[in-house]
């Protein structure tokens, strides 16, 4: 029967050794798309595989094993972007390949599935992961080493409830310095570029903070660099940042205009001001010269969306808290608490603010915002509200 096998075998011009061995399982492309908050990850196979996958840290590491199979991926297709730093693959052990993705800082494993694609044409390995705080990457690591290496990734409840659950861990809040680097922002009538403006508030609001011992608190960048928008939401949900305040200081065609104002996340602007306003600050990317590709990741789970609703109220409530204290101190612009799509105000899970200090190209508001002893003052208002925002919360130590 075997001799007859590899006769007919021959005549069809198929190659046995004597009997046809089993081809590696073929990769037939890798793609990557995402940004600094969310990534995919899609690889394609001739045929079914069966990977298995684990967590390593410094560098925090997504590994993917992949038994009886090749890999080869076109070097393009491997290019660094949004929370990925990089990827590498090569052969592990006989027959084997591994796949190992670094990550810009910790991250949750969201799913890792294989497929079979609809046109029949193979399978595919679909892994999403999300920015993390380094308390939730150990976790993932713990319950690995206590499943031997087992692949569960974290229950979406587990990471999405940190705001119940929050231990002894210090209220965190992350201030964000607008622009940088190559990307000024707005300029004064008197030549005072916005992104200086926004660091130098943004030290003194954190040397205000710090002085409680109940705060951790984070700048997005302590120097002249610039920041991706998604980058600087990585950063405020790496740090299990509870509050999350952005600092801007913008220009505006009426320069007799003045004033604080603070701003909300909203799909549908409060004003055709605050629309601008959004569009301006979201092009930051753009101008930078950063490709900005919009990626649509689609929630589908109701508690995502429960989050972000709490998440909402609890921005509001901070904002009008903010208006109080900004008000009798440092002035505020008419109708002060507006709301737009700004990119930065985006984690669904972070209550988050935008603070225009004002407006530099009012002659008034640049001179104040140039003023060591005004910047004071405000910091001193806005570290108040921060405060009335904790002991609301109910967080010891506000």
């Amino acid at each position: 029967m075997l001799t007859l096998f590899v006769f007919l075998a021959a005549f069809a011009g198929i190659n046995c050794q004597p009997v046809c061995a089993a081809e590696p399982i073929k990769t037939l492309d890798y793609k990557m798309a995402g940004d600094a908050t969310h990534m995919r990850i899609v690889m394609n196979f001739d045929r079914e595989p069966e990977p298995k996958w684990f967590l390593l840290r410094s560098p925090h590491r997504l590994v993917i094993d992949l038994p009886d199979a090749t890999i080869a991926i076109d070097a393009k297709d491997l290019k660094a972007r949004g929370l990925i730093k990089s990827v590498r693959y090569g052969a592990s052990g006989e027959g084997a390949s591994r796949l190992i993705v670094t990550s810009k800082g910790p991250f949750n494993v969201d799913k890792v599935d294989v497929l079979k694609n609809e046109d029949g044409s193979g399978y595919r390995l679909v892994a999403d992961i999300s920015a993390a705080s380094d308390r939730e990457f150990d976790a993932a690591l713990a319950i690995q080493a206590e499943t031997t290496g087992s692949t569960v990734s974290t229950a979406k409840t587990d990471r999405l409830s940190k705001i119940a659950h929050r231990g002894d861990r210090p209220f965190t809040i992350v201030l964000d310095p607008g622009h940088g680097g190559i990307d000024g922002g707005a300029e004064g009538l008197n030549g005072t570029v916005e992104k200086s403006v926004t660091l130098a508030f943004a030290k003194e609001l954190k040397s205000k903070l710090a002085s409680n011992s109940a705060y951790k608190v984070v700048l997005t960048r302590e120097n002249d660099e610039f920041l991706r928008l998604d980058d600087r939401v990585r950063i405020a949900r790496q740090q299990e940042a509870d509050l999350f305040i952005s600092i801007h200081a913008d220009t505006i065609r009426l320069k007799g205009i003045r004033g604080a104002t603070v701003y909300t996340m909203s799909d549908k602007a409060s004003d055709a001001d605050a629309q601008a306003l959004a569009d301006r600050e979201n092009l930051s990317d753009q101008l930078a010269g950063v490709d900005v590709a919009e990626e649509n990741h689609e929630v589908s789970d109701i508690l995502v969306d429960l989050i972000r609703r709490e998440t909402h109220g609890f921005s509001a409530r901070f904002a009008r808290s903010l208006v109080g204290e900004l008000s009798p101190t440092v002035g505020m612009i008419n109708n002060p608490h507006r709301s737009a799509g700004f990119k930065v105000l985006k984690a669904p899970d972070v209550p988050s603010v935008l603070v225009e200090l004002g407006y530099l190209s009012n002659p008034q508001d640049e001179e104040q915002l140039r003023s060591s002893d005004w910047r004071e003052k405000a910091a001193t208002s806005i570290s108040k509200a921060v405060a009335a925002f904790v002991a609301e919360r109910g967080v010891p130590g506000g």
